[in-house]
């Protein structure tokens, strides 16, 4: 454990500039079949970020780590958890998960199921970062174009991205599933300030993870923060843990002098 928290004490970033990171895990089952969350694990301590929103994660009563993997992700990272389950079962839930190095003085899991599909939402955590606090919004939206075009919808018309109460530090990231560039796209777009990745579209694909086609997984930010520089993790390791590969990026906070 002590190594993990050594590691992340000893960034080299400067002290105003946070690394994020989005992950859809898939249930820690990897390209190849096997089920693993210490594999997970070794792929965030590669990304060593601040803050990871975390999607499909499985949290169950049973001891086994590969079915408690909220608690054993945050416990093995020595992170701080919050949970937005959108699926209860017996003994257990799933859905989103945000692991943050600095304290969260609130959570809140927001709804955006659609009709009878997979149930969906949308998890803010607010991160404390010394004076400043940033808004961390973990989505993950649905398969279907239509099922987008209403999730993006809520997020803006229902004020859950947009509540007057918060402040301009914002970070919207997740699994959008936006196969090609729609109206979700354009929605999200004119209300937050896309993460550039890399220009070449190759660069940008993180599903599947072995070889990636499809660009789904994205960070966006409000006014007051500043990408530097952002990417596609794509270890050896990060190709085979999951189906989607992390999205990750290191932002200047305005306000914030040191932590």
């Amino acid at each position: 454990m002590q190594e993990v928290k050594s590691s992340i004490q000893n960034r080299s970033l400067a002290p105003e500039t946070i690394r994020v990171a989005t992950y859809n895990i898939h249930k820690c089952k990897g390209i190849d079949g096997r089920t693993s969350a210490a594999r997970i694990v070794d792929v965030i301590k590669e990304i060593n970020p601040d803050i990871i929103a975390l999607q499909e994660v499985l949290s169950h009563t049973a001891n086994s780590c590969e079915k408690h993997q909220a608690l054993y992700l945050a416990e093995r990272l020595e992170m701080h958890i919050v949970k937005g389950p959108n699926i209860f079962f017996e003994g257990g839930e799933y859905g989103n998960v945000v692991l943050s190095r600095f304290p969260v003085s609130f959570h809140r899991n927001f709804s955006l199921s659609w009709r009878r599909r997979e149930p969906r939402g949308c998890l803010r955590a607010d991160v404390s970062l010394g004076s400043v606090t940033v808004h961390v919004f973990n989505a993950h939206l649905g398969t279907s174009y239509l099922e987008r075009c209403c999730q993006v919808r809520e997020l803006f018309e229902k004020t859950i991205v947009t509540d007057p109460e918060l402040s301009k530090a914002k970070i919207l990231l997740g699994d959008f599933n936006d196969w090609f560039r729609g109206r979700p796209s354009r929605i999200l777009r004119a209300e937050l300030h896309e993460v550039p990745i890399r220009r070449r579209l190759i660069r940008q694909r993180t599903f599947p993870g072995l070889l990636p086609v499809f660009h789904l997984d994205r960070i966006y930010l409000g006014a007051a923060l500043r990408a530097h520089h952002a990417y596609v993790h794509k270890s050896k390791l990060a190709r085979v843990a999951s189906d989607h590969l992390p999205v990750v990026a290191e932002l200047e906070i305005d306000g914030v002098s040191s932590m």
